[in-house]
């Protein structure tokens, strides 16, 4: 079979690896892919938002599984373009999609069916905003209710960050139209568990639980990215607070999605504080998560095109995953100066035989450059979070390009729990 993976990052790089672990894949094409990934799939150059493009590409070339991997494509409705053309898909509809395509939408959900989350207001108008962050408990959270890329969300220490969020998102559309409706929400204390989730629907299986670490410099500091490093599994997610989040939180959000008329099929990414009251939803996300996808996947036993397919068939089962008691690290390399201003274009040299999982990077002349600010993910993994941490920090030392940035403190911070 021919299998089709919408994206070009380092998630879908760690997807790709795993399905190709499947003896049925005859072949994998990646749209667009990156040329990091060129020895593991066919890198086709079709953007992952030109969705007529994709569709297209898929019926000219006997496509029969797409895997639709980043936000844009699923909330901009690849998924049901792809499924009218009778093509199994891993991924949610458009109209389930939104869950992480609006803020305003997953914050309203959570109210109307009980689901644990920050007390929070919805304004679509600066003035209105900034008139309520007068005399709002501070901190205080401001998100922009579309999508950002992952940088829609401000953590506002003072009073004048706060009026300076919503100045940036509303009234210089930082983010586009993404800004023309904000959240402002409670800012909640404990530490964050990323858990990706397999449902079809009916069935929530959890993966295993991941920390992401999500400042640009070490001890957390600096400007916020899209994630510098994971581990998994999480030591705040106990037994006791996995139990919790299925009970309040996996299930009813699934059960809410189908009392809606908007049925989530694929990967539901639930991203918790597991605060003094209890574990609470800080973000829904839509699909696999960046870094997460590339701790967890290495870690999966099972066949991830045998779920994928399942998923998509409404017939997925707890049995069916299967994940190592194993632990995860991935260090992410960048390009010095993400997440603003960064050069690139560097030749980058790396070990063949190891979980590299390539996001920014493009082959001009058969050499592998640097395209991007975060370049590529080290994942290895060990019987001890402490080995796996050790050994990650080790490959990273073997993978070079000019002008490389990493965080050092990847895990230092679970290793203290």
């Amino acid at each position: 079979m021919k299998v089709m993976v919408v994206g070009g990052g380092g998630r879908e790089h760690a997807i790709i690896k795993k399905l190709k672990e499947n003896k049925e894949i005859e072949k994998i094409y990646a749209l667009p892919g990156n040329g990091g990934m060129a020895d593991d799939a066919e890198c086709v150059a079709i953007g992952a938002k030109d969705i007529p493009a994709i569709v297209e590409f898929a019926k000219s070339n006997d496509i029969g599984f797409a895997v639709v991997a980043p936000d844009d494509p699923l909330v901009l409705g690849a998924v049901d373009e792809l499924s009218k053309l009778g093509i199994p898909c891993f991924g949610p509809e458009k109209k389930a999609a939104i869950i992480e395509g609006s803020k305003v939408f997953s914050k309203n959900l959570m109210k109307k069916y009980g689901i644990p989350t920050a007390a929070y207001e919805v304004f679509d108008d600066a003035e209105k905003a900034l008139a309520y962050l007068a005399d709002a408990p501070i901190p205080t959270v401001i998100k922009a209710d579309g999508l950002a890329l992952g940088k829609g969300v401000i953590i506002a220490m003072t009073r004048n960050e706060a009026f300076d969020a919503v100045k940036s998102i509303m009234q210089d559309k930082a983010f586009g139209e993404s800004g023309n409706q904000i959240v402002i929400e409670e800012f909640l204390e404990g530490p964050e568990v990323s858990v990706l989730s397999f449902t079809d629907g009916k069935t929530v299986v959890p993966m295993i639980s991941s920390m992401d670490h999500k400042r640009a410099k070490d001890n957390d500091e600096g400007l916020n990215t899209g994630g510098m490093g994971t581990i998994a599994p999480n030591p705040y997610y106990t037994p006791e607070v996995a139990e919790r989040c299925m009970k309040e939180i996996f299930l009813p959000t699934v059960n809410a999605m189908n009392a809606e008329g908007r049925t989530f099929k694929g990967c539901l990414y639930f991203g918790l504080m597991i605060t003094k009251n209890g574990p609470k939803v800080i973000e829904y996300n839509c699909r696999f998560g960046d870094p997460e996808t590339q701790v967890v996947l290495p870690l999966l036993e099972s066949d991830l095109f045998e779920i994928m397919k399942s998923v998509a068939a409404g017939t997925l089962s707890e049995e069916q995953v299967k994940f190592s008691e194993k632990s995860a690290c991935c260090v992410v390399m960048a390009s010095d100066g993400y997440p603003v201003k960064y050069q690139s274009g560097f030749e980058i040299t790396m070990p063949k035989d190891k979980n590299i999982y390539v996001a920014g990077a493009k082959l001009a002349d058969g050499k592998l450059l640097t395209a991007g600010g975060r370049v590529l993910g080290v994942t290895e993994t060990a019987d001890t979070l402490a080995d796996a941490i050790a050994k990650a920090y080790e490959t990273v030392k073997t993978v070079n390009f000019e002008n490389a940035y990493y965080r050092n403190d990847i895990g230092k911070k679970a290793l203290e729990v």
